[in-house]
């Protein structure tokens, strides 16, 4: 994709070149593959599925950008850790309501 190639000036490409529609569209998508595959694995951690889901890892650290793959992957545990916030609260507010 050439998110990672470096210029004579020593900046990379990610900088001068942005990637382009159909670029982000394709990491979202294979992005997406790997997510559904780790929630059937039932693995919430990218990385912690083993060799579960290799294709659709491959994939998307094919056609996503680095910085992109870090916080997609830690945004997936952060919002698994939300549910479990949400269902607290939810849960002590219905409590609350009954008293």
């Amino acid at each position: 994709m050439g998110w990672f190639n470096w210029s004579s000036s020593g900046k990379s490409t990610e900088e001068s070149n942005p990637p382009l529609r159909q670029d982000r569209q394709k990491c979202w998508e294979t992005r997406d593959a790997y997510f559904d595959c780790l929630d059937r694995a039932g693995v919430i951690k990218a990385g912690d599925e083993g060799n579960k889901c290799a294709a659709e890892n491959a994939a998307y650290q094919e056609n996503c950008a680095k910085s992109w793959i870090d916080y997609f992957n830690k945004r997936r545990v952060l919002a698994e850790q939300q549910k479990g916030l949400l269902t607290t609260a939810n849960v002590q507010a219905q409590d609350a309501k009954r008293r």
